[in-house]
């Protein structure tokens, strides 16, 4: 059973960028889970489809970063695709879809602080050679030596 939803209203991600619902395509499905029969009898699972590619919502920087991160849920053509099972209504799990989406969408916005490779110091090597030599005190101190 194939339903689409799409409303004029606009999801909020981050302070200046924001997604139309428009751009989201739902669709339910028959689920597994929690529902008893009535997940036999009824789509509740929901299935979101968000193309990336073709979003006019996201900058370049956060459309590329998002296909990664997406992983497997994006498809060759750049469609994200998010299926929610988790509850027993299709609304719940709608919005579940929702959420999941945007939260990839935030942590593909997140810019990475930008880390510079540095080698440890003369102190903390010296710091690390005396955990290892302490530790292997300790272990030496263990062992069961023949009386001589």
């Amino acid at each position: 059973m194939k339903t689409c939803y799409a409303a004029l209203m606009a999801i909020a991600i981050l302070p200046g960028l924001t997604l139309a619902e428009s751009e989201l395509e739902v669709s339910y499905i028959l689920a597994s889970g929690p529902g008893g029969q009535n997940v036999n009898k009824v789509a509740t699972a929901a299935q979101l489809r968000f193309d990336a590619v073709r979003s006019p919502s996201l900058p370049d920087r956060v459309r590329a970063r998002l296909l990664e991160i997406a992983g497997s849920r994006a498809t060759r053509e750049g469609v994200i695709v998010i299926t929610a099972r988790r509850f027993r209504t299709q609304a719940r799990n709608r919005e579940d879809a929702i959420e999941r989406l945007v939260g990839l969408i935030r942590e593909a916005a997140h810019r990475p602080a930008f880390r510079v490779a540095t080698r440890p110091g003369r102190a903390a090597r010296q710091r690390r050679l005396d955990g290892k030599a302490h530790r292997a005190g300790i272990k030496r101190s263990r062992s069961v030596r023949p009386e001589d």
